[in-house]
């Protein structure tokens, strides 16, 4: 897709007359992000809010939810949203600086017909964005980019006055979750809040279900002064690492810029990413409910599925996108699902969506309940050779057809799964080659039972990829 930059007169109530400019590129797979003071100034946000507005109008719902992160940006660009919805009608709570699951929570718990969160999750400070939900589902894909068409083009419902009103839910919040989590022993744990907003609940919801906390980076400070609010990356845990190591903790968790997504380090300082966790949370649930599903998706190790079903689970995988995980999740009454990228949902004992602090306490949970360490438990699951989530340059408008091409090749001489791009099962291990959902990239990643086994066919699909982009074009 080519971005377009549209030039609107704008009318709104306060911006009459203004020429703005709608960007297209912004309007993601999964929610809006952009340059908070260039392409999310006031003119821009209120026109995409009247498009939000339009849809919640238009669907029949009147409560919706409002919550922001702690970007520099955010309270304005979230006090706008406000305003708009509020001027077509609508009921606005205002929940103020919150992480994104903690207005997922308002949502389901509360039946409300809709949310908006303030966030461009680790992205640097510069940016921010929407987060749009549906009653309880997020919007994605072509549901963002109708957010898009409305703001250009309209139409947009009769004006009707609405409400504003701020609450503070944080208490009930934690106050459900030490109702739903019980550790049977005292933990030592360092939470690294990487300056977002899950410094404002997880340290606090950690000691009050009986664990020792020490904090870092748990100040909520939206210009990320530390480290890049990605635990995702491993350069962005080392701090949490050599803290760990230094009070001899049980384990460290540190959390994205809005706390949706985590990352985890054992006593020893060791990473245990998304789809390693995924199998320590699957064991635990498939104890209690023999047979369970549990959903992953296509950039996750052969291992987590192997486990599940030596567990006893049904493993499904699926596409990636945390937005298309959690539709799947209530298709399949899945119990539990996860991300490499360290997005965790919990259909079991808690509501289906991904949230980094609970999905921590979850973690606690499991170690407080038996004498194995978080070392102990990373050692039983077995280990293979892989490589990080690695980003090819490849043209948005030849992306789709550079990974046809690729599929097509293999599908010849391997077994190839084609349910999100192309995972190509070699007798010894797999690659993954896919279009970036985000990104004007593919999406590539490799798996072996041993290192040579990796380096080779990470160099027969390095070749296939060059090859295939030379004669279609970058």
């Amino acid at each position: 897709m080519i971005a377009r930059n549209i030039l609107l007169r704008y009318n709104g109530s306060s911006m009459g007359g203004k020429i703005i400019m709608l960007n297209e590129a912004i309007f993601r797979e999964y929610d809006i992000r952009a340059l908070a003071e260039t392409e999310l100034a006031d003119p821009e946000v209120e026109r995409i809010a009247m498009a939000v507005a339009a849809i919640y109008v238009r669907e029949g719902k009147k409560k919706i939810a409002i919550g922001m992160d702690g970007r520099p940006s955010s309270e304005r660009i979230k006090d706008r949203c406000c305003r708009t919805l509020a001027r077509y009608g609508l009921q606005v709570t205002d929940l103020g600086l919150v992480p994104t699951p903690v207005v997922y929570y308002a949502c389901f718990q509360h039946k409300l017909g809709g949310a908006v969160i303030i966030t461009a999750s680790h992205n640097p400070s510069e940016y921010n964005g929407f987060k749009v939900m549906l009653g309880n589902a997020a919007l994605y894909g072509e549901q963002v980019k109708e957010i898009y068409r409305l703001a250009v083009n309209g139409p947009f419902p009769p004006e009707k006055k609405g409400s504003i009103h701020k609450q503070d839910i944080l208490e009930e919040y934690l106050q459900y979750i030490e109702g739903n989590i019980k550790l049977k022993k005292k933990l030592r744990v360092v939470v690294d809040g990487g300056n977002g907003t899950g410094g404002i609940t997880a340290p606090e919801l950690y000691r009050r279900l009986g664990a020792e906390v020490s904090p870092i980076y748990c100040d909520v400070d939206g210009r990320f002064p530390n480290h890049h609010p990605d635990p995702t990356v491993a350069k962005n845990l080392q701090d949490l690492i050599a803290k760990v190591k230094e009070t001899g903790a049980d384990l460290g968790i540190g959390l994205d810029g809005d706390a949706d997504r985590l990352g985890v380090v054992d006593g020893r300082g060791r990473i245990l990413w998304g789809d390693q966790l995924l199998v320590l949370y699957a064991r635990d649930i498939l104890k209690d409910h023999p047979g369970a599903t549990i959903i992953s998706e296509v950039k996750a190790s052969e291992v987590l599925y192997s486990e599940i079903r030596k567990a006893g689970g049904k493993p499904i995988m699926w596409k990636a996108g945390h937005s298309l995980i959690k539709k799947k999740i209530f298709e399949e009454n899945a119990l539990a699902a996860g991300e490499v990228s360290g997005h965790v949902f919990f259909n079991d004992k808690w509501f289906g969506f991904d949230d980094a602090v609970y999905a921590g306490a979850r973690l606690l949970e499991i170690l407080a309940a038996t004498d194995s360490s978080l070392a102990d438990l990373f050692d039983s699951i077995p280990q293979v050779f892989n490589t990080p989530e690695i980003r090819v340059d490849c043209g948005d408008d030849v992306k789709f057809r550079v990974v046809d091409a690729i599929r097509d090749h293999f599908k010849k001489i391997l077994p190839v799964n084609e349910i999100d791009g192309a995972r190509v099962k070699f007798p010894r291990g797999w690659a993954l080659v896919r279009a970036s959902n985000t990104q004007p990239s593919l999406v590539v990643r490799y798996e072996a039972d041993s290192q040579e086994e990796l380096d080779r066919i990470q160099a027969q699909v390095d070749e296939v990829i060059r090859n295939t982009q030379a004669a279609i074009g970058k």
